[in-house]
């Protein structure tokens, strides 16, 4: 098997915070331009002559945007990975990536494809992952710069840029890196990644003919393993939604139940790995996705205050702290919550029908209100079918001032800025502008990051009031598409050359 490119993308959770950590609830979740790629190729092209006999073989990691490179050594009864370059460099997300995928293919392929599968693990396996500039914060240097807050200023940057490192200690080294980032979900779509093309290379899916519109035992499997992988990297069993969308792509979601992975703790007791990926593959995975993306003409726009980040985990802490010492009034809340979220969705899905079925006066409608206020929007209309676009944008805009106001009184009553006052006159100010649909704080809030969807052309203006506002809007607008494989596509030129040309 030859080089195997697979990419998959960063998400905006635009409802479901804190509420999707619970089944049955639901989210809608937008996946976006901004991808992890993993690169997939064997480190040599030639079998050795006493191979057969090895135990062990070799795995390269690369990330050059962090200039590091990891090496390991695979056991091939056990598909465990052990290190043999210094500890510094780990990455347990693609560790734990890599072992599970090559244990779901030792768990799942037949007896006579096992011979070819060792065949190749005997080659090695040379991994290199790279991340569009959009996961990573680079506002610090632009400000040192002395260059604009603007899309334009990050579009300056080279693809797969470095990331900057610490101040260089008293020693001359360097410490660990300093990876600001911009919450697209980095981890989720980076682990995704790499089991989606280490699971094509070894022959256990084919990602070659997908389709969005219809189900796909592969995705599954591919979602299965990188959830799995995910979730034992970070220490705990989170919602999900992150790594459903680098799979499926924008949906609405429902989480799977926590206790499909009670059996990933056998390792502690002696299973090998590939029987207790096998029983994982054949759990009762129960979560829901319905396909739910933006209605055409429409943008997602993304912005990063720089006012300092926020801690997601303390945050869902406090939040689950005030669940406990007052269950009536938290209740009640994320009732309404829920509600006002499932009216988002079904105005989205009645824009989306109407711009299929009258596609002209949904067009002209667009296009009139995104040069005016919303407040002016009735205006446009001169038909019964662009009656019923205004009254569906209306409608979807009500929605989430309803989103905005209940997650604030959450955050009120749990102590924490879901939705801190500077954010609160950021988005109310751009809610005013004209072709502006709706803004928010995306997945748990706090002071990461602020969204808006707009209408037509109507991106630029609200661009330049954030940068005015000290606001930087990045490049990032939604693809619904999740993973996928890069290969006949014109675009891996350009990123094999990129890579070529970073050297370690």
């Amino acid at each position: 098997m030859s080089e195997v490119v697979a990419s998959a993308p960063g998400k905006v959770l635009i409802t479901g915070g804190y509420l999707i950590l619970e089944r049955p609830n639901a989210g809608i979740v937008l996946s976006t331009n901004a991808r992890f790629y993993a690169i997939v190729k064997p480190l040599t092209d030639e079998l050795k002559p006493d191979s057969w006999a090895w135990a062990w073989t070799d795995v390269k990691l690369t990330s050059p945007q962090l200039s590091r490179e990891t090496a390991y050594k695979l056991s091939l009864k056990n598909s465990t990975l052990q290190c043999v370059s210094s500890t510094e460099s780990r990455n347990p997300f693609v560790e734990l990536a890599v072992q599970y995928a090559v244990a779901a293919a030792h768990a799942t392929l037949d007896k006579d494809k096992q011979d070819s599968l060792n065949k190749l693990l005997l080659q090695g396996l040379d991994i290199t992952i790279l991340g569009c500039n959009d996961f990573y914060s680079y506002r610090n240097q632009i400000e040192a710069r002395g260059l604009p807050l603007t899309p334009e200023t990050l579009a300056t940057l080279p693809p797969f840029a470095s990331i900057t490192f610490n101040a260089v200690e008293g020693n001359g080294e360097n410490c660990k890196p300093e990876v600001a980032k911009t919450g697209l979900g980095s981890s989720a779509a980076m682990t995704t990644a790499v089991v989606a093309a280490l699971l094509h290379y070894l022959g256990v899916v084919d990602l070659s003919t997908l389709c969005r519109d219809k189900e796909s035992h592969d995705l599954d499997v591919v979602h299965i393993i990188a959830q799995t992988a995910h979730c034992i990297a970070q220490g705990k069993v989170g919602s999900g939604f992150d790594v459903s969308s680098a799979v499926y792509g924008s949906h609405r979601y429902v989480r799977f139940s926590p206790e499909v992975l009670s059996s990933s703790q056998d390792a502690t007791r002696g299973v090998p790995l590939p029987d207790i990926i096998g029983g994982i593959l054949k759990g009762n995975w129960d979560h829901e996705r319905a396909i739910v993306s933006l209605p055409p003409l429409m943008s997602l726009l993304l912005g990063e205050p720089g006012t300092g980040g926020s801690s997601t985990p303390s945050m869902v802490g406090a939040v689950k702290r005030w669940q406990k010492s007052d269950p009536i009034n938290s209740q009640e809340t994320w009732r309404k919550l829920s509600e006002a979220n499932s009216a988002l969705e079904t105005q989205f899905k009645v824009l989306s029908k109407l711009a299929e079925e009258h596609w002209e006066a949904y067009k002209c409608t667009i296009d009139s209100c995104s040069m005016r206020k919303p407040e002016k929007w009735i205006e446009v209309v001169t038909q019964p079918s662009q009656e019923a676009v205004v009254k569906a944008l209306l409608g979807a805009r009500d929605a989430m001032l309803q989103i905005r106001h209940h997650m604030r009184y959450m955050g009120e009553a749990a102590g924490v800025p879901i939705e801190p006052e500077s954010q609160t006159q950021l988005l109310d100010a751009t809610m005013e502008m004209e072709g502006v649909v709706m803004g928010g704080v995306p997945g748990a809030g706090g002071f990461d990051a602020v969204f808006a969807i707009t209408l037509g052309n109507s991106s630029s203006m609200v661009t330049k009031m954030w940068s005015e506002r000290n606001v930087l809007a990045l490049l990032v607008r939604e693809d619904p598409n999740g993973v996928c494989l890069e290969s006949g596509d014109p675009r891996i030129k350009k990123i094999a050359a990129d890579v070529s040309a970073l050297h370690i």
